[in-house]
């Protein structure tokens, strides 16, 4: 899907988030917090390691330990998540084979 397309699916999913009840709990920088989880992504999906490079070790639970991080916050995320996948082959070069997978994994990783 390349790097690119990886840095749109995020900032993509961020303005949804923007729009969402949970976007307060974001940076005021959204542009700059999405450029963070692509860098995450990139890496996690098989391109080089941009988050350690850009910001260190990801720490992502002292990361988010600062939030109060409810079910229905989760779930406000990953349905920002899902949206934003919805015609990610088309619109990201997202391989479709491997959307299923991505999604649980979200699914996990945000438990």
């Amino acid at each position: 899907m390349g790097e690119a397309n990886i840095f749109r699916m995020c900032a993509d999913f961020y303005d949804e988030i923007g729009r969402s009840s949970i976007g307060p709990m974001f940076s005021e920088n959204l542009p700059e917090a999405s450029r963070g989880i692509a860098s995450f992504f990139v890496g996690l999906l098989g391109g080089p390691p941009l988050f350690h490079q850009r910001y260190g070790e990801p720490m992502l639970r002292a990361r988010h330990l600062a939030f109060s991080i409810d079910d229905a916050a989760r779930q406000v995320w990953l349905s920002c998540f899902r949206k934003v996948l919805e015609g990610a082959p088309r619109k990201y070069d997202f391989p479709e084979e491997h959307l299923p997978g991505f999604v649980r994994f979200l699914e996990e990783f945000s438990a």
